[in-house]
């Protein structure tokens, strides 16, 4: 057995029953109802797309990418306001970007993302605690 020793890429589109998420390099299609059950289709869908040529994907083969637009109407926990905030950006100008009224630079994309990014890093370091 081979592995695959690059990424592919797989866009995330919202559908009226869930997720679908497509590459435009390999012939790879899926749907899940959630994000996380799409990730787990979109793994066996690569891996029957390369079983005939004997290589195994593994879910770090596998980069997803969403429009700003898709990407706040799932997360919605995730207030652009705050994230605005959080990387010294005009709320109003992120707003139009999450709206889909203006498409951000890649500078402007990757300082989003970076935001993001570290949010997601101070939430995955915080524990809760319960007291009675």
């Amino acid at each position: 057995m081979n592995f695959l020793r690059k990424k592919i890429i797989l866009i995330i589109e919202k559908t009226d029953t869930g997720f679908s998420a497509f590459s435009e390099e390999y012939p790879i299609f899926t749907t899940g109802k959630t994000i996380p059950e799409l990730m787990i289709n979109a793994l066996e869908a690569a891996n029957l797309n390369f079983e005939e040529e004997n290589i195994l994907i593994s879910q770090e083969n596998l980069k997803f990418e969403i429009d700003f637009k898709q990407f706040f109407q799932y997360y919605k926990v995730l207030n652009a306001k705050f994230l605005a905030d959080k990387i010294g950006m005009n709320p109003t100008l992120l707003s139009q970007y999450v709206q889909g009224h203006k498409k951000p630079s890649e500078t402007q994309t990757k300082k989003i993302l970076y935001g993001i990014h570290q949010i997601g890093q101070e939430l995955s370091e915080i524990n809760l605690i319960y007291r009675h």
